[in-house]
């Protein structure tokens, strides 16, 4: 049974001077009093926009791991834009200590992938797709991995296949926090899905606007078209 290595995280709202600034202002930061993990595999959902990377980053840091990505050996940085947020998380763990942390930022996966070569394994003689493939192929039991679209390089067929390997490594105590905007890995049947709107809030697969928008467009692409290109 997977222990979840986090089992919640917690604003320390009494510290925040000000919420009327950034990225306190943000409405599901605004509104953040905690987030409890209670599966596996969790999948934050919502808008561009709406602050899920900004908070899986705060997680990220504050568990020890670099904002650009890779694993708590690893430290580098080109430009430091982290918030905040992570000074003001408090991190609930299980007491049992991963034997993997791994944060993958799809949007600096070439800097973290130029940081790992020589430690670990090449990724720059493949294709981005294929970088990500080998990646994940290192993905190792009882691990923890925090993934911010780990989608965005991977046509359809890898998205299944990144599904399939969730699903191996959760089944042997891997725990993965994962922002996604990809209707295939949000439907995996044993998920957590966390909807940020204006809070975090649970909600099922089939309530996302992720798969209410691509069923609707793929069912009748033309009818879509049409409102899209109304004048």
């Amino acid at each position: 049974m997977n222990s979840l290595f986090i089992r919640e995280i917690r604003l320390k709202r009494n510290e925040i001077e000000n919420f009327d600034e950034y990225p306190f202002n943000i409405p599901i930061i605004r509104n953040l009093t905690e987030i409890k993990f209670e599966k596996p595999v969790t999948f934050i959902v919502g808008a561009n926009g709406s602050g899920k990377s900004t908070v899986i980053e705060a997680l990220a840091v504050a568990i020890g791991l670099s904002a650009e990505g890779g694993t708590r050996n690893m430290s580098y940085q080109t430009v430091d834009t982290t918030s905040e947020l992570c000074k003001h998380l408090t991190v609930v763990k299980s007491g049992i200590m991963p034997k993997w942390k791994f944060f993958l930022r799809a949007e600096s996966f070439y800097t973290m992938a130029n940081a790992y070569l020589g430690y670990k394994i090449d990724m720059h003689d493949c294709s981005h797709g294929e970088a990500f493939n080998r990646l994940f192929d290192g993905f190792s039991d009882n691990g923890l991995y925090l993934m911010d679209e780990p989608e965005s390089a991977l046509s359809p067929q890898n998205q299944m296949r990144l599904l399939t390997r969730i699903h191996s490594l959760a089944q042997n105590g891997t725990q993965f926090i994962v922002v996604t905007h990809s209707p295939i890995l949000i439907s995996y049947f044993d998920a957590q899905i966390l909807n940020a709107d204006d809070q975090l809030r649970p909600i099922r697969y089939k309530d996302t606007e992720i798969y209410e928008l691509y069923r609707r467009f793929l069912d009748c692409p033309e009818r879509m078209q049409h409102y899209l290109f109304e004048d």
